[in-house]
């Protein structure tokens, strides 16, 4: 019997509007109009003409205004439409990137077929909701689209009618399509893991398993093959408390060494029943590694059961502050228009595969079009986690992530998380690894700085003011500790006490509107409460006296726009400084002994009443102990310390210390904005090795740049490399090992250094970075050591690139944070990038996308206090080799961003003329450094690229 025809859903490509399409460049804009005519326009006519057209289709929205200069205005947006249609997808954001994750044919190069492509990218999008309007995912999108367009979002009719004429009306509550938590999965608490076996990995198992990983079709690479079996020792059985096995492994660019410790690591998670913690120092390494791991989990489900990645708390999506916007957003009370941003993060939340929302599967550009303000509000980034008192903890991604990460094999974090869970011997439970892999070693030293610092600032007090009092003086939500914990002390006068001392004493504390008051001369002001005085603005301000009275001279215009900060030796400590000190200190002491008294006997409950309280109470307790440690008692603590230290004499001139303190302010075009105490270790190592490494039982440290190449001796270079990342600290000595790149630096890449250009000449330095990058016709990183130089270049040399069809991107310029701009520069193969340091580490960018390198000048250390006393105490009494230590390891990385593969080929140069010769022993063997104009340095890059 023939089945009864069925009449297909009409297409939505007939519904709609004859679109106006916008694709920006700087100052210039191509705009296709619904007629079909592609016209291209300076700033000023796009303006003129979009008040005739209304609303155009746009990719990044924020972008497309900053770049033409315009004030935003009303813009259909196809990544808001893509985020609605695709939640948890990855998309370039870009015309070209748009059509690649659709499967539709990119535009060719150039703004006017780039305009032209993007009705039908919103055509597509358009009809997969239609074809996917029957998936469980979709069954509220009508509701939820609904009310959106009555937020005054321009897709939301369009998303109505598209599901409509797929069968798939706008039905249920709009108020309950966006409580999404309503709808994710609850974690179920097992049982604690045993403690791991002690089996080690061979050297030879370590290779069988990298060859499974990489498979029999595979090119086998014998110096990742070496590399493994030299990174299994760090997997050796520890034979003596404290003396952990260190392996220092520097593996040239291109010898795959994350698979090569990946194969260790594996097997021996495999074999002890417990996790190896795997730690990048950059974002980009930390989604390579998690590239990677596919390769020895392919199937999702075993994937993600096995291989967990592991950041702060402040990076996950919060779903009690996710209700709380909700509940505002539609109730009105603070901004309806909220709900856009809102109902889009719903859609993510419901398909994510770990719930980060500042670097996960919520895409990087949903920040920049929505605004960094609106995101992270919906993190716990001010540590205000009330644990198993919030509703939502049973489906909590963090508490997800925490339970996850017990039972896994492999744990991918960052420096910074892996040094802070050290220090406070755990994060969110006592668990502490005993096995660890540092890639990106070489910034061991510099996560360890940051990670055991302390600081003494108006930022940071004002900080704990809020976190202890709640927010002031606005109708913003913050809870205060007293809401926090309010039932746990209720009733129980030997909690409320110290409680309610504890938050009378934190007045003492920045109050709000604090900078407001930092430049103030005369009598200290008076605090919240009448006739008392504030003891923290009033030290802030004497602090703000003592460093102006030092510094010598004034800050540049172009420091003054970008931000900046002038630091000044703390000694001799003038008189005044020291009393309101004195006074500081002992209001400190004030907060910090009732809430020592107040965790202290909040945790004994967990003894006092071990029989009335369930395991969710007991977790509870737990993590608001661990909290109010870390938040407040910790940096209390530290802060008494450091004030207390100012009374005392200075140490004799020329001794070593252990901690260097010195005096910071941070200085903007509208004034000063903050005064600051700082305090660091001279040889961070030395936490690192106490906290981190001793505990451990095996540590592998690899990067490519371990050893400074332009020293003579090889066991010099090596005993640096030990010192950076604290191996004389510790009893046993670091294993060495040192593959070499496998790659042909000599016939595939070119080194200059141009000795024509006055790199000081703003408009003779954008000339030289304009001729080479027309010279390589895109696909070029310009690199600078100060944001207002990569300003001034963007500004003078866009036009000129755009006319030639060569897009350009800049860190600091476009409305785009780095992951999104090198995801751009990757998939964009003839557009240019200018960045820092951040772009100069960690970016992987292989192929023709990255073909020349620009390196504006010497990347020296930055010349301030802490770095001063390091080059006189850690060079060994040559503090001019430091330098040149550090300067030969920044070189090294950049020009390790050229060749990522075999068949990459490309130009590395340097504009700084001064160079002196002894820093290009940073370059890799066979790589000539030729000194040349200009001109020829343009001419050879052109013929060595095209040839």
């Amino acid at each position: 019997m023939p089945l009864p025809h069925v009449n297909p859903p009409p297409d939505i490509s007939a519904a709609l509007p004859d679109w106006t399409a916008l694709v920006s460049g700087a100052g210039r804009a191509a705009l296709a109009t619904a007629e079909g005519e592609v016209l291209t326009l300076r700033a000023e006519a796009v303006a003129d003409r979009l008040r005739a057209e209304g609303p155009p289709l746009v990719v990044h929205a924020p972008s497309t205004w900053r770049r033409l200069g315009l004030a935003p205005v009303a813009a259909y947006d196809l990544l808001e439409l893509f985020a609605f249609v695709a939640p948890a997808e990855p998309a370039v954001p870009t015309p070209r990137g748009l059509a690649s994750a659709l499967g539709l044919e990119p535009p060719r190069a150039g703004l006017e077929a780039a305009a032209a492509a993007l009705p039908e990218i919103a055509a597509a999008l358009l009809r997969r909701l239609q074809t996917e309007a029957h998936l469980p995912r979709n069954a509220d999108a009508g509701a939820l689209a609904g009310r959106m367009a009555r937020a005054g979002w321009g897709w939301g009719p369009l998303i109505v009618e598209t599901l409509a004429l797929a069968g798939h009306g706008a039905s249920g509550s709009e108020v309950a399509a966006l409580k999404v938590w309503r709808r994710l999965p609850e974690w179920e608490e097992q049982a604690a893991p045993p403690p791991p076996s002690a089996h080690a990995v061979a050297p030879h198992e370590a290779r069988t398993r990298l060859a499974q990983l990489v498979g029999p079709e595979a090119e086998q690479r014998q110096g990742q093959a070496d590399f493994a079996s030299a990174a299994s020792a760090a997997f050796a059985p520890r034979e003596t408390e404290g003396a952990p096995h260190l392996v220092l492994a520097e593996a040239g660019t291109g010898t795959g060494k994350t698979l090569g410790y990946v194969a260790p690591a594996s097997l021996w998670a495999e074999r002890n029943g417990a996790p190896v913690w795997i730690s990048t120092f950059t974002r980009h390494l930390q989604r390579q590694v998690e590239t990677e791991l596919a390769r020895l989990f392919p199937d999702p489900a075993e994937r993600r059961r096995r291989v967990v990645l592991r950041k702060g708390r402040e990076n996950y999506l919060c779903l009690l502050n996710f209700e709380d916007a909700v509940t505002n957003a539609t109730g009105g009370a603070f901004n309806p228009g909220a709900i856009i941003p809102l109902g889009l993060i719903a859609r993510w939340a419901a398909l994510t595969s770990d719930g980060d929302i500042l670097g996960g599967d919520l895409p990087g550009w949903f920040i920049e079009i929505f605004g960094t303000p609106t995101v992270a509000a919906l993190a716990d980034r001010r540590g205000e986690c009330i644990y198993a008192a919030c509703t939502h903890w049973k489906r909590c991604f963090v508490e997800h992530g925490i339970r996850r990460a017990r039972e896994a094999d492999l744990v991918v974090a960052n420096h910074a998380l892996v040094l802070t869970q050290a220090a406070w011997g755990g994060l969110d439970d006592a668990t502490v690894p005993t096995r660890y892999v540092f890639d990106e070693g070489h910034h061991l030293f510099d996560a360890a700085d940051a990670a055991f610092s302390a600081e003494l600032s108006g930022r940071m007090t004002a900080e704990l003011r809020r976190w202890l009092l709640g927010t002031e003086g606005s109708r913003a939500r913050g809870r205060g500790l007293a809401v926090r914990i309010g039932d746990l002390v209720a009733d129980r006068p030997e909690l409320l006490t110290p409680l309610e001392a504890a938050l009378t004493a934190a007045r003492a504390l920045p109050a709000p509107a604090w900078p407001s008051r930092l430049e103030t001369d005369g009598p200290e002001l008076t605090g919240l409460e009448a006739g008392r005085a504030n003891p923290a603005e009033a030290f802030l301000r004497a602090l703000r006296r003592q460093i102006l009275a030092r510094l010598p001279g004034a800050a540049s215009e172009d420091d003054a726009r970008t931000g900046f900060s002038s630091e000044s030796d703390l000694h001799p400590v003038e008189p005044d400084v020291i009393a309101a000190a004195d006074r500081f200190g002992r209001a400190l002491a004030r907060i910090a002994e009732p809430l020592g008294t107040l965790m202290h006997r909040l945790l004994a409950r967990l003894d006092e009443d071990a029989d009335k309280l369930d395991s969710a109470s007991r977790a509870r307790i737990e993590g608001l102990g661990r909290t109010i440690s870390r938040r407040a008692i910790d940096p209390l603590t530290a802060w008494q310390i450091m004030l207390k230290e100012l009374a005392e004499p200075p140490a004799a001139p020329g001794t070593r210390p252990t901690h260097v303190q010195f005096l910071r302010l941070d200085r903007g075009e509208a004034g000063d904005r903050d005064a600051a105490l700082l305090r660091h270790w001279l040889d961070p190592t030395i936490p690192f090795a106490t906290t981190l490494a001793a505990p451990a039982h095996g540590l592998l440290v690899t990067s490519a740049t371990l050893r400074d190449g332009g020293e003579a001796d090889p066991e010099l270079a090596w005993t640096a490399a030990e010192a950076r990342v604290g191996a004389g600290h510790l009893p046993l000595p670091a294993i060495r090992a040192a593959l070499s790149s496998p790659f042909d630096y000599a016939a595939r890449t070119k080194a200059f250094v141009v000795t024509d250009v006055d790199v000081g000449d703003p408009a003779a330095l954008a000339a030289a970075y304009r001729t080479l990058f027309l010279a390589s016709g895109g696909g070029a990183l310009g690199l600078f050591t100060a944001i207002g130089r990569l300003r001034a270049t963007y500004r003078r040399i866009a036009p000129a690139l755009e006319q030639a069809g060569l897009p350009l991107y800049a860190q600091h310029v476009d409305a785009m944070n780095n992951a999104t701009l090198v995801d751009i520069f990757r998939a964009e193969e003839d557009s240019c990038l200018l960045g820092t340091d951040a772009m100069r580490d960690g970016v992987d960018v292989p192929g023709r996308a990255l073909r020349l390198v620009v390196f504006e000048r010497v990347p020296w250390p930055r010349p301030d206090i802490l770095h001063r006393e390091r080059r006189i105490h850690l060079s060994g009494a040559k503090p001019k080799s430091y330098d040149d230590r550090v300067a030969r390891l920044r070189l090294r990385q950049a020009f390790g961003r050229l060749i990522r593969r075999a068949d990459d080929h490309g130009v590395f140069v340097l504009l700084d003329r001064r160079t002196p010769t002894r820093l290009l022993a940073a370059f890799p063997p066979g790589v000539t450094v030729q000194r040349v104009g200009l001109a020829e340095a343009a001419a050879e890059t052109r013929g060595f690229l095209s040839a």
